[in-house]
C-alpha cells in the first residue's frame, strides 16, 4: 500500500517543517504538501500547520512509498516522460487506502520530483505526460494551461456517425443524483469537441471515431458525444439509470452486468495521439494499444 503511516518521536521546540526535512527527510515541497493536506498529525491525532513548534510525544506521518509494477515508459529524455497507461489504473490515489496508481511508477523510477503533468480517468487507456523534474513540472503545465497539446482519441461509440461533428456546449456539474457526473448546459464552462467517424459496424450499430478535444474540461468527450445521441461503448456513467451509475460507483454491479448494461467491460475510449514542441523540438506520440 503507497501510503504508509509512520511514527516519530518529536524534537521540542523545532518547527514541524523542519522537523519533516531533518528527521523525516522529506524536501521541502513535499514537506510544504503534505503539512497542507492534513497528513502530518501530533500523539492526539490534531493535525499539525506549518510552522508549529513541536512540543511533546510523537508524531504521525502518511508518507507515500511508491511500489512498482513494472509499467515503463514510452519513451523519455532527461526531463520527462510518457507512460502508455492501461484502462482501469489510476493516475494518482485518490484515497490513503489507494493500493496502486500511475503515480507509484512515476514517483519509483523518478523519485519526488517525478509528477503528473496531465489526467485522464481511470477507465480511460492511452499516453499520459509527466514531468522527472521541477523545471520540466512548471514549463509542461503552463503549455497545457495555454492549449499548446494536440490531443487526440479514439473511442467506440453507439449509434452511426456519417459526418464530421463539431460538439461546441458548455459543460458543468449534474444536477442530478450522482455529484461526479457532469453535463451540458447554456451556463456551464465552454467547451468544444471535434469528433470525426473512421468506421461504421453495421450489424453492431456502433462507429469507430477520432475525438479531438479542444477544451479540458471532466469527461468532456463523454459528456459531449452522450449529449449528441452516441453514448460510449462501455461508459458505466453516462446515458444510464442513475440507481446503475450509483450502485456502479459503489463496486456493487457484478462484470457481467456491466457489459450487458454498459456494452463492454471497460470504457471504450483511448488517448492515442499527443504532440507538443519542448526545448524547441516537437514531440510526436501514438499510442500502440487500443482497446486492449
Amino acid at each position: 500500500m503507497p501510503y504508509v503511516l509512520k511514527h516519530y518521536d518529536v524534537i521540542k521546540g523545532e518547527k514541524v517543517e523542519n522537523f519533516l526535512v531533518d528527521v523525516v527527510k522529506l524536501s521541502e515541497p513535499l514537506a510544504h504538501k503534505i503539512l497542507q493536506k492534513g497528513r502530518v498529525v501530533n500523539h492526539k491525532k490534531r493535525r499539525l500547520q506549518k510552522g508549529q513548534m513541536l512540543k511533546e510525544g510523537y508524531i504521525e506521518v502518511y508518507i507515500f512509498e511508491a511500489i512498482t509494477k513494472g509499467l515503463t515508459p514510452l519513451f523519455q529524455t532527461e526531463h520527462f516522460a510518457i507512460f502508455d497507461k492501461p484502462s482501469g489504473l489510476l493516475v494518482h490515489p485518490t484515497t490513503l487506502s489507494t493500493e496502486y496508481t500511475l503515480l507509484d511508477e512515476i514517483r519509483y523510477q523518478f523519485g519526488d520530483e517525478g509528477s503528473l503533468v496531465h489526467r485522464i480517468d481511470a477507465e480511460t487507456s492511452g499516453l499520459v505526460l509527466v514531468s522527472k523534474n521541477g523545471y520540466a513540472q512548471y514549463v509542461l503545465s503552463e503549455m497545457f494551461d495555454k492549449k499548446a497539446f494536440v490531443k487526440k482519441y479514439k473511442a467506440v461509440v453507439e449509434n452511426e456517425i456519417k459526418e464530421e461533428i463539431l460538439v461546441d456546449k458548455g459543460i458543468g456539474p449534474s444536477n442530478g443524483l450522482i455529484k461526479l457526473k457532469m453535463q451540458t448546459s447554456t451556463d456551464g464552462k465552454e467547451s468544444s469537441t471535434l469528433i470525426r467517424p473512421i468506421l461504421y459496424n453495421q450489424d453492431k450499430n456502433k462507429t469507430l471515431v477520432e475525438a479531438i478535444p479542444y477544451t479540458g474540461r471532466q469527461h468532456q468527450i463523454r459528456v459531449h458525444l452522450d449529449s449528441i445521441g452516441h453514448r460510449i461503448v462501455g461508459d458505466p456513467i453516462y446515458g444510464l439509470d442513475e440507481s446503475f451509475v450509483d450502485d456502479f460507483l459503489n463496486d456493487q454491479i457484478p462484470q457481467d452486468e456491466r457489459v450487458k448494461t454498459t456494452g463492454a467491460s471497460r470504457l471504450m475510449l483511448h488517448a492515442y495521439y499527443l504532440e507538443f514542441t519542448f526545448l524547441k523540438n516537437t514531440y510526436i506520440f501514438c499510442s500502440k494499444q487500443a482497446f486492449g
